[in-house]
């Protein structure tokens, strides 16, 4: 498979990310612009390198040595798309090959919702924790992890929120060193020293939980343990600040200020979103400094997801449509949770 590079502009965001608004006729076009002032997302392709740009950028990074050891990224092969039992609920876009977007509305919920939002933490967190103890020995194919977590939340009667969202063709993103989100799992190994984020979406009972977290394979670098220390603690300091009527910027600047102390960067072009009913509902919630209004409300939940950076901090997106590189090969880390607001706080519903 090529290794086309699709270069993203610099305000352009695409988490599994659109607007209520825009309905798309292409498979897996999920381009979106934010117009950060008048809260307006619109719909962008990506910029495209020309056929020559394009030979000569793959061809020089073919097996180009990142950091004297690990080499850049490369697509492997796709596996067929698993199949899910007839039994099992399906969202409402699994079979469109459309992009949702953002649905407007806070995800805010009575008691029973909020039950419903607990159990799907509890399933999330037993799939990300069982495969953080697997994923310690090289040689796991990232194919081997997605079929490991579809088969795990089949099981318990849930369907893995990704597959099909926009045509995405795996249960679960898998990004592995410089990949910073939505790597589509495919036939490559992991080797010593990689770090792997795994982002795991279940949907059950007619609701969706999202977490993710990175992890380390075999003998990881003391450069790279430090930037998922450094990630996962930002995480963390976001969540602390939570509470009901507390502005959603404040997360940002958390985040920012956190990152900045040990110099590493902050990706702009992903961010957190309400959880719930709908995979992706307002608000939007920047992981850098930002004056966007808006305050948190009590019952209601949301994702904060932030990325990291030891390099760039622009991301550059493969020709399959989804996977998204640092622009350098640097490495990228993220964490996420799905949390509920709460009258003392913020409760983190993918963590016990």
């Amino acid at each position: 498979m090529a290794t086309t590079a699709k270069s993203l502009q610099p305000r352009i965001f695409s988490p599994f990310l659109g607007h209520n608004s825009i309905r798309s006729t292409q498979p897996r076009l999920h381009l979106f612009r934010i117009d950060l002032g008048r809260r307006h997302v619109s719909m962008q392709l990506s910029r495209t390198f020309s056929g020559l740009t394009n030979l000569l950028f793959n061809r020089r990074n073919e097996d180009e040595v990142i950091d004297g050891k690990r080499k850049r990224l490369k697509p492997g092969n796709v596996s067929p798309r698993r199949p899910v039992p007839s039994h099992i609920m399906l969202p409402p876009y699994v079979e469109s090959f459309t992009v949702p977007g953002i649905s407007s509305g806070l995800e805010i919920h009575d008691k029973k919702g909020i039950e419903k939002m607990r159990l799907l933490g509890s399933l999330q967190l037993e799939s990300v924790n069982t495969l953080g103890l697997w994923l310690r020995q090289p040689g796991v194919t990232t194919d081997e992890i997605d079929e490991a977590v579809h088969n795990m939340i089949i099981e318990n009667g849930a369907y893995p929120s990704p597959l099909g969202y926009g045509g995405f063709p795996k249960s679960v993103c898998t990004s592995v060193n410089e990949c910073i989100c939505h790597g589509i799992p495919d036939s490559r190994p992991l080797e010593d020293g990689d770090i792997i984020n795994i982002d795991v979406t279940v949907y059950l009972n007619g609701y969706h939980g999202d977490t993710s977290a990175t992890f380390f394979c075999g003998d990881v670098e003391e450069k790279a343990k430090k930037l998922v220390q450094v990630t996962k603690e930002s995480l963390d300091r976001a969540i602390s600040i939570c509470g009901p009527g507390v502005e959603y910027k404040k997360i940002g600047k958390t985040i920012h200020d956190h990152a900045d102390k040990h110099k590493y960067g902050v990706v702009r072009q992903f961010v957190g979103h309400g959880v719930g009913r709908v995979f992706h509902a307002d608000p939007v919630v920047l992981h850098f400094r930002n004056n966007e209004a808006g305050r948190m409300v009590l019952n209601q939940t949301f994702t904060i997801e932030p990325m990291l950076t030891v390099g760039s901090i622009r991301p550059v997106m493969w020709d399959d449509d989804w996977t998204v590189v640092t622009e350098d090969a640097s490495l990228s880390a993220q964490f996420e949770h799905t949390i509920l607001i709460t009258k003392h706080g913020a409760e983190i519903l993918t963590d016990c």
